[in-house]
């Protein structure tokens, strides 16, 4: 649970109430988009595979990556092929293009900002899958109890990374870039998504 406990003391805000209520209200979408999330997640790590191949650290740890978000991507599927939800193309919440929006073009300030913002994410994705398991139904809360190390490594391996490209502590981009996490988290949102913030009532 150390792991956990570091990614939870690492987010700046705990996920609302009122989001785990929607949620619960909408488990096909919830189901969906959490779909969505780990293909994207194994997209990022193929991005970074192709644009950075000078890192045959990184390269390694992003292709097991890649490889494990697709795993769970198809465990989402089929889940949903289960429970008859139908997976759709849903547009996505505003969280992450926005998050993005803050990466610096400059290199390697780009590659730092972009692991930054995955770690950020992917301890975000935990947290969730954290606090939404209890309420959910047995095999819910199984899949999602699952994931919760998984996602922590993951943020793990991100935040180290970052680090290491860095040359030392990256903690002064980290406190600017969770500012805008906590703001996307705790305001209202048009849309329900799995990283989307307080849903309008």
């Amino acid at each position: 649970m150390k792991a956990i406990d570091e990614l939870l003391d690492f987010l700046p805000c705990a996920t609302p109430m009122a989001w785990i209520d929607a949620a619960l209200k909408q488990q096909d979408i919830l189901l969906i988009d959490h779909a969505n999330c780990e293909k994207k997640a194994a997209s990022t790590a193929l991005m970074l595979m192709y644009r950075y191949v000078e890192y045959p650290q990184l390269l390694q740890k992003m292709s097991r990556l890649a490889r494990e978000e697709l795993r769970h991507f198809e465990k989402v599927l089929a889940i949903m092929q289960e429970r008859g939800i139908e997976y759709r193309q849903i547009n996505a919440a505003r969280y992450a293009g926005e998050l993005y929006q803050q990466v610096r073009h400059q290199e390697p300030y780009r590659l730092i900002d972009t692991l930054i913002l995955g770690a950020l994410i992917e301890a975000r994705s935990c947290e969730r899958f954290y606090v939404l398991a209890p309420y959910l139904d047995e095999e819910l809360e199984r899949f999602y109890t699952s994931l919760l190390y998984s996602e922590a490594r993951h943020f793990q391996e991100y935040l180290t990374y970052a680090e290491k490209i860095a040359g030392g502590s990256v903690n002064s981009r980290i406190n600017q870039l969770i500012e805008i996490e906590k703001n996307l988290i705790l305001s209202e949102d048009p849309v329900f998504r799995f990283h989307s913030g307080v849903p309008q009532v």
